[in-house]
Parts: C-alpha cells; structure tokens; sequence
C-alpha cells in the first residue's frame, strides 16, 4: 500500500477522492429507493423451525385486556409459553391475535384447556371462545421493516410439496410489487397440510387487489388450495 500511495501525485490523489466520495453518494441513493425499509438482518445463523401457540379472540375493552394478558405471564411460561407477537384488527382493534412461542406442544394444549384460563380471559374481558392454533413456523424473514400492517393468510393444501413449488414460483418479488412482504410460514402441528402465510403491508389496496384476484384465486387452485382460504389483516402491537 505504501508503493502505491507514493506514486499517487496530487492531482491524482483529488480525483481519487472525488470518486470515493461519489461511490458513496450512489449508494446512499440506492437505499433511500427502498421505501420504509430498514438495515436489513445480516445474521449467518441457520434458521432454526420453532412453535408457536396462536390465540384469536375479541375482548371488550384492549387495555383491560393487555393488563390481564401480562399478569398472566407468569402461568404462561410455566407450560413453557413465551410472549412473541401481538396484534389488533384492522376492521375490529377489538380481535386480538396472539402468536406465543411454546416449548412443548402437550403442555402448551394442556395450558389452552386450563379451567383458570378461562376465568383469566372473561376477567380481562375476552367475548366468546377463543381459537387456539398450533403451529410449526418452517420460514422466518425477521429483519427490521417500519411496516406494522400484516395479513395472515390460513388455508388447508391438498399436498404441501406441491403447493410450496407453484408458492415459490410465483416468487418474492411479485408478491412485494403487489404489496406483500414474505415474513413467515408455518405448518398445522396437527395437520401439516394447513398452511399459514403472514406478509408485511407495503400497499393495503395493492394487497387487497392481488389477495383477491380472479388471477390469485386461480393460482391457488393449481396449487392445491382447499376450500376458501381464511384472510386476516391486523396492525402488529409488539
């Protein structure tokens, strides 16, 4: 490096500096096109598949709720159920979907039947009965967006094999320019072939158009898709 830094005459080293600095200012052009994105996550560790116990219900009053949700913390994680992603309907603030991670997937089932539970939910102010899912979560983009709008998409395949092939050839980019950001999969534990796909909103009419499209709906049968998929659109909490 020394060599080369002595045959650099001044007038050389001027526009070696002007370059450096340009190289830069192109770059920084080139993040500010992608709109409300973050630095993105640069982690090499392998993607580990991990459960999760999902809970859907509508509750009175969310405050309330939320303040009966972490008192109970405590039970939750004695049935080895960890506190991982809230959400609230856009249509409806009042649904509340809850994604906990779980441990053991008896002792998470054993924990959704739990005669207190159903004490602690009415007491916070739950309506009607809650939907208890359980999931294996096999994909995972977890990297830093500004975007806090999410549809979950649930539906059953004829076989998942087939079903991801055509999902994978329609490709990431193609849902992103129609407003749908890939950020998780997961699997029925019970039923393997029930699929559950949550996008990041980058454009809510661009999501609705595409989501539900003739061209979408015919896709979805050549992939396999049974019966009428179930949508949810929810604002992320925490």
């Amino acid at each position: 490096m020394e060599k080369c830094k002595n045959f650099l005459s001044p007038i050389l080293m001027v526009f070696f500096i002007v370059a450096v600095f340009s190289c830069k200012n192109d770059k920084k052009e080139v993040k500010e096109e992608v709109p409300k994105m973050e630095e993105m996550n640069t982690s090499s560790m392998p993607f580990k598949p991990f459960k999760i116990i999902g809970i859907k219900h509508k509750v009175a009053d969310y405050e309330l709720w939320r303040m009966g949700y972490d008192a109970h913390d405590s039970v939750r994680k004695a049935y080895g159920i960890t506190h991982f992603v809230i959400g609230r309907g856009m249509d409806d603030p009042n649904t509340v979907i809850i994604m906990d991670k779980m441990e053991d997937v008896k002792k998470a089932k054993e924990f959704s039947v739990l005669p207190n539970l159903k004490q602690t939910m009415a007491k916070a102010g739950v309506i009607g009965i809650p939907e208890f899912s359980f999931y294996e979560v096999i994909r995972e983009d977890n990297s830093k967006i500004n975007l806090r709008d999410r549809l979950m998409v649930t539906h059953r395949v004829k076989d998942f094999d087939a079903w991801l092939k055509v999902y994978d050839a329609e490709g990431i980019d193609k849902r992103m320019a129609e407003g749908l950001i890939d950020r998780g999969m997961a699997r029925g534990i019970d039923d393997p072939n029930m699929v559950t796909l949550v996008f990041a909103i980058s454009d809510l009419e661009k999501a609705k158009a595409s989501i539900n499209s003739e061209a979408k709906k015919k896709l979805m049968t050549e992939a396999g898709v049974e019966g009428k998929p179930e949508m949810f659109y929810y604002k992320l909490v925490d």
